[in-house]
């Protein structure tokens, strides 16, 4: 890029390009198979360099990717040859106890939020793992721990402040633009630049029961974890992990978090320990954020990482015979497939309520190659995609549109589900340019 052109992007924050100390730290993403090389890194300092950055962008015709926590599977938040909005230095978080409320800036992680809301013995629902960009979770919907009791993260989105494709600075909210909050439920970032977001608090903690049960991959595991899932109150959550026991066989590792009182907890989860004996039983009373960092060992930045999913009401016969298959292929000891449930209070919203349309009892499914070494990529890839065909039969035509890689119009659509045409109509009011198109795109025309 020529240096006259360079100069006119002036910053509060700092202005990274090949070559320069740090660009390469800055364009590494927690998925070590996305290597891509922008033109420009803009690190902003807040909202005013975002803004300029979007200006400078559409100014200059430039690829436009946006970064908040840099987790997303497909790579989303960097490009070849553009310019990559950095927030991840905006990382602030303030919280209002009495009122409940916290805002939160787009370039913070989920480990940032917790940290902050247990101080007051408050929470939201973020994710399950605390290196988790809190803004791409949420524009995209965001399972969590509490979403069994507090719905998503998107149903506890109450404002927020984004940059247009104007370069304008809105907030969206029940008051203001709330046709624009309710895309940002879960229509990801197809409208703007989010640089604050303001959540709903509950009291949560600061301890709660939960842990990880591991137990011999067998049908009639996978048979009684569903149905316990099917039952169980809004006070727990729960991710089961087709995984590696300890001699290398095929395990079913279930995370659960009850957030409600210690001893019904105990109550609620005894079931899952009725498989038989387990081969690692870990519940235990422990803290809010300490839950929020339970997973983070198995999937740490920097690793090759590769998956395909969709949503599985329940787990019959012919869905767990295909699961049980793929687990023994599994390409790595540390890949999974992984049945991530959403149920509860987060399935009472009406499927028009936002843009994550999904709003019935289901597990988001998935096949997910973790590897240290380039040369099992290939097979682990076709492995993903295999088990994911297996499972359509017993899949609905939807996914969790966070978990979508490079997979196509369709898939999109399917994600976005009955909510698509009207975020087609609200990209054309916010964004009919398309600026915003690194992203699992609405596109503003058919």
């Amino acid at each position: 890029m020529h240096p006259i052109i360079e100069q006119e992007l002036s910053l509060r924050g700092e202005l990274l390009r090949p070559g320069s100390d740090g660009y390469d730290e800055a364009r590494s993403l927690w998925n070590g198979l996305v290597d891509k090389r922008p033109a420009l890194i803009a690190r902003c300092a807040g909202a005013g360099d975002v803004a300029q950055g979007v200006r400078f962008a559409r100014e200059h015709d430039l690829v436009l990717a946006v970064r908040g926590g840099g987790h997303n599977i497909a790579g989303k938040s960097l490009c070849d040859g553009g310019l990559v909005l950095d927030l991840s230095r905006m990382n602030r978080v303030q919280v209002d106890p009495a009122r409940r409320r916290a805002r939160v800036e787009g370039g913070a992680r989920l480990g940032d939020v917790d940290r902050e809301t247990q101080a007051f013995g408050l929470a939201t629902t973020l994710g399950i793992a605390s290196d988790t960009g809190v803004a791409g979770l949420t524009l995209g919907g965001g399972y969590g721990w509490l979403a069994g009791r507090h719905g998503m993260a998107c149903d506890n989105l109450v404002a927020a402040e984004l940059v247009t494709a104007d370069g304008e600075l809105l907030t969206a909210s029940e008051d203001e633009h709330p046709d624009l909050l309710w895309g940002l439920r879960g229509g990801g970032g197809n409208f703007g630049v989010v640089t604050a977001l303001e959540f709903r608090l509950h009291l949560v903690g600061p301890v709660v029961l939960g842990g990880m049960l591991v137990h011999r991959a067998t049908r009639d595991a996978l048979r009684r974890f569903d149905e316990w899932a099917r039952w169980c109150p809004d006070e727990v959550s729960a991710a089961g992990l087709l995984a590696s026991a300890p001699d290398g066989t095929p395990a079913l590792a279930v995370v659960a978090c009850h957030c409600g009182r210690v001893d019904d907890g105990e109550r609620v989860l005894a079931p899952l320990r009725a498989f038989a004996e387990p081969l690692l039983d870990d519940v235990a009373p422990r803290t809010y954020v300490e839950m929020q960092r339970i997973t983070d060992a198995s999937w740490p930045r920097g690793r090759l990482y590769y998956w395909k999913s969709s949503l599985v009401r329940e787990l019959d016969d012919g869905a767990i015979e295909a699961l049980l298959e793929h687990a023994a292929r599994k390409p790595t000891p540390e890949s999974v497939i992984y049945l991530q449930q959403l149920h509860g209070a987060a399935t009472r919203v009406a499927a028009e309520e936002t843009a994550f349309p999904h709003r019935y009892d289901h597990f988001n499914c998935g096949a997910m190659l973790n590897a240290q070494d380039p040369a099992d990529v290939d097979a682990g890839v076709r492995w993903s995609r295999t088990a994911w065909e297996a499972m359509q039969p017993f899949a609905q035509r939807g996914n969790y549109v966070n978990d979508l890689g490079e997979e196509g119009e369709l898939r999109v659509r399917e994600a976005y589900g009955s909510s698509f045409e009207r975020l087609r109509a609200l990209k054309r009011r916010y964004d009919p340019d398309n600026v915003f198109r690194l992203n699992q795109n609405v596109a503003p025309d058919a």
